[in-house]
Formats: structure tokens, C-alpha cells, sequence
């Protein structure tokens, strides 16, 4: 059936959306981990410079004139070239907080995407799985009911043929019996000929054999067409036989094919798409009483 191919087309299909759906996804989230990263490094440089400068600053706190560092510096009103303002250096640092804090809210909404899609995913290769096991499922009970029909069809016929073998052997026996009358029809009609003289005459006799003849000729030519026709109808029905030979031979590779598909399809599930193990358990599953049974 054409129904088989296509589901699984379809099926496929689905699969190869959902995987580049999914790469998308995936690729996405790298990109957002890339940039955690990123900010990471980056807050990790800023927080070990400012503890560099807290230990500057701890240190010179605790710093008095007794202090063996101290001396004469050259020139300790220089400005560095580096050197920020305060108000650049705490935008800096509000900036850095700001951008962790909008990295971390991206990767919350992506997570909460990330879920969305798994599931989405899921739901729909759920739904496609169920849907391909359904139309298999009914196309091995279309195949099976038309491969009971095409073999009825065949029990018919050969039935038929039977009958019609039985009807053409009575007909070439009843043509051997009018064969053997008409033989001797002709010869007792050949054998009147040869009355002598006078006696040969065309009596009521002569006629009634003539007749006989003829009707006897008659019938047969009537019985070879009944024989004939009756040969012909035999051979459609033989003919025909042998189409439904193919079809019932192709309906059982047919149905073959989608049991192996559908075992395979089994053995391949895993998971919430395996199969239940036991006829209970399925039961259960199609009824959809889970949340009715007790737990232990």
C-alpha cells in the first residue's frame, strides 16, 4: 500500500524539522555559554583587580611613619596615563554588574526555551510516532481484510472452476455419445443406399434418418460451441486465478513488510515511547487509569 511509505516520510520529516529545530537550539545555547564565559573572564579579571587594590589600600591603611617602606618618592602627584575618574571607574563597575546580570536573565529565558522546545520536540515526536503506529497499524488491517477477500475470491473461483471443469466433461460425453449416434445414423442411412431397383426409394424411413442426422450434426456443432465457450470461460477463470496468485502474493509481502517495519519501530523506542511490557500494562496505558491505581 502507498499509506506505509508515506507515513514514514512524514515521520521523517518531522524528525529532520525537529533535529535542525533542535541544532538551533543547541547552537543558541552554546553561543550563550560562549558569552557566560566572556563575562566571566571578565569579572573574574575585574574582581582579582580589585582585590589587588584593596590589598594596596588595606596595606597603606595600616601603614604609620614607623613603617621601614616609607621613603621619598619621586614624583607621587603624577597621574598615570591609565588613570579614570571615580565616576568612570564606578560606572565601569555598574556596567560589568549590568551586563552578568542581563547575560544571567538571557540564559534564564533561554533555559526556560530550551525546556519549551524540549518538550515541544518531544510532544511532537510523540504525536507523529502515535500517529505512524496508527496508520500502520491500520494499514496491516486494510492489507489483511483485502488479502481475506482476495483469497475468498480465490476459493470462489476454484470452486467455479471446479464446476465448469465437470460441466465440460459432461459436454464432451454427451458429444461422444451424439457422436457414436450420429455414426450410426449415417451408416444406417449409407446402408439404405444400396437397396436394389424400386427399393430404393425415399421412404418415410429415409427421411426420418435424414432428420436424424441433421439434428444429430446439429447438436453437435451445438455441444463443440458449449464445449468451446465453456474452454474459454476456463481459461479467464484460470487467467484470473493467476492475477489473484500475484495479488494475494503481494498483499502477504505487503503485510509482511509492515509487521517487520512495526516490530523494528518497537524494538528502536526507548523510553516514554517504549512499548508497554506487559498486556496489563498496556491496558492500563490505553484505558489511561494511572492515576487511579494505588501506588506502593
Amino acid at each position: 500500500m502507498l499509506m506505509s511509505p508515506f507515513l514514514l516520510s512524514q515521520e521523517l520529516g518531522v524528525i529532520e524539522h525537529l533535529k535542525a529545530f533542535l541544532t538551533n537550539k543547541c547552537q543558541t545555547a552554546w553561543e550563550q555559554i560562549n558569552r557566560l564565559k566572556e563575562v566571566q573572564f571578565s569579572l573574574q579579571l575585574d574582581i582579582s583587580n580589585k582585590k589587588a587594590a584593596v590589598a594596596i589600600d588595606k596595606e597603606n591603611f595600616e601603614m604609620t611613619e614607623d613603617c621601614s617602606g616609607t621613603s621619598y618618592k619621586p614624583d607621587p602627584l603624577r597621574i598615570p596615563k591609565n588613570s579614570i575618574a571615580h565616576e568612570a571607574w564606578l560606572e565601569h563597575s555598574q556596567y560589568k554588574k549590568l551586563k552578568a546580570d542581563n547575560e544571567l536573565a538571557a540564559s534564564g529565558r533561554l533555559r526556560e526555551a530550551m525546556y519549551w522546545s524540549r518538550e515541544k520536540a518531544h510532544n511532537d515526536l510523540q504525536a507523529q510516532h502515535d500517529a505512524t503506529d496508527y496508520g500502520l497499524r491500520r494499514c496491516i488491517y486494510e492489507t489483511q481484510r483485502q488479502k481475506n477477500e482476495l483469497q475468498w475470491q480465490r476459493q470462489k473461483m476454484m470452486n467455479e472452476m471446479e464446476k465448469m471443469s465437470k460441466e465440460i466433461a459432461d459436454l464432451e460425453h454427451a458429444l461422444m455419445d451424439k457422436t457414436n449416434s450420429a455414426k450410426l445414423a449415417e451408416t444406417r442411412l449409407e446402408n439404405r443406399l444400396y437397396r436394389p431397383g424400386a427399393e430404393l426409394v425415399q421412404d418415410e424411413a429415409h427421411f426420418g434418418l435424414r432428420d436424424e442426422v441433421l439434428q444429430l450434426r446439429q447438436t453437435q456443432q451445438d455441444l463443440r460451441k458449449k464445449i468451446d465457450d465453456g474452454k474459454a470461460t476456463y481459461n479467464d477463470l484460470e487467467e484470473h486465478l493467476i492475477r489473484l496468485d500475484q495479488d494475494i502474493a503481494n498483499k502477504q509481502h505487503t503485510l509482511m513488510t509492515d509487521l517487520r517495519c512495526m516490530d523494528m519501530r518497537d524494538v528502536l523506542k526507548k523510553g516514554d515511547l517504549a512499548p508497554p511490557a506487559t498486556q496489563t500494562q498496556r491496558n492500563i496505558q490505553l484505558t489511561q487509569i494511572e492515576e487511579e491505581l494505588p501506588k506502593f
